[in-house]
């Protein structure tokens, strides 16, 4: 057992509304880089094996989500994160941070402070304040959200034409009703859902140009959550979405950062008003999260918003892995 103890990684376990997170504690390499985005673009570059070793199979699957600690570069920040996932690297996890703030308390990272403790939590798009409550739920602001763009149509060969937005919420979504592409959220299966969002992600990837006033390593396009199209508030306190993002990874919770974009989308639209929640509930596993519009805020040239999302993570176990020198699938794999 000697001969691999330098590359056994200890974790613990999580799920937020059914979506995992591995949390990396222990044993992975040393990660250079002044600022986060830095240590994002490093790891990404010199140790990806790594991320593929915990995330693919056979140790992980390719619905695993992962989340590595780093040693913070901003001054407010109790820890900070990088998220993992089956192709890379996001910027911002919404169910990450639900987990995240609730592992740094239990854990001794940030003291209690009954009956509601903060924690701050950076992570690539910046800095997110997390609250958590004695009995674990968790509700969180991130980044400023907002509209980068609305009532946008395109065509997909399998599916006609698409209207869509794009919302950033951490990092950038297009957002489209399923009933577009012959779907309803209420019998839908996974991979009908699956294969619509990867229809309209991969066709809008090579062809959109996004951008955020922060920083370019922030305007990429993460994915697509098909919804109800429930998005007025005077319609319905409740939308139901799904959200399909890296390479056709299908989350079970109702998607935090999702949250926050399509709120800015539904804002922007003058569809929901400040301080108004609004219940979001996975279509697939009927996970819930609660989000409301804080307030508005400038991000760069747009006009965007603060939001709060809501919701609770569980522990699921913890564990050590093992990736020995002969294993030819050593660094994991996964079956397209």
């Amino acid at each position: 057992m000697a001969a691999i103890q330098p590359d056994m990684i200890e974790t613990v376990e999580m799920h937020t509304g059914g979506e995992p997170l591995r949390i990396i504690l222990k044993g992975f390499p040393e990660i250079e880089g002044k600022t986060i985005l830095d240590k994002r673009r490093f790891v990404k570059e010199k140790l990806d094996s790594y991320r593929a070793f915990l995330m693919l199979e056979p140790r992980g699957h390719k619905e695993m989500y992962g989340a590595l600690l780093v040693s913070p570069d901003h001054p407010e920040a109790h820890i900070a994160v990088l998220f993992t996932h089956n192709e890379g690297y996001s910027t911002m996890c919404g169910h990450g941070v639900i987990a995240l703030a609730r592992f740094a308390v239990d854990y001794g990272y940030v003291k209690p402070t009954p009956p509601e403790t903060t924690v701050q939590i950076q992570c690539p798009c910046g800095l997110v304040g997390a609250s958590v409550s004695e009995e674990g739920t968790v509700r969180f602001q991130s980044v400023p959200s907002f509209a980068f763009a609305t009532e946008q149509k395109t065509t997909l060969k399998a599916y006609g034409e698409i209207t869509y937005d794009v919302g950033f919420g951490g990092t950038f979504y297009a957002l489209a009703e399923a009933r577009q592409f012959g779907l309803d959220l209420s019998s839908a299966t996974e991979e009908e859902i699956r294969s619509a969002g990867r229809a309209l992600t991969d066709h809008l990837r090579p062809t959109i140009h996004l951008e955020h006033p922060e920083s370019n390593d922030l305007a990429f396009l993460y994915g697509t959550i098909i919804t109800d199209g429930l998005d007025s508030y005077r319609e319905s306190d409740s939308t139901k979405n799904v959200c399909i993002f890296a390479e056709g990874q299908v989350d079970r919770s109702p998607t935090g950062s999702g949250v926050q974009a399509r709120l800015a989308v539904h804002y922007h639209k003058k569809l929901i008003e400040i301080d108004q929640k609004k219940k979001f509930v996975n279509a697939l596993t009927g996970s819930e999260f609660i989000g409301r519009v804080l307030k508005e805020v400038q991000c760069g040239r747009y006009q965007g918003v603060q939001v709060e999302v809501a919701g609770k993570a569980y522990y699921t176990g913890s564990a050590k892995f093992w990736r020995e020198a002969g294993d030819p699938l050593k660094n994991g794999f996964w079956l397209h």
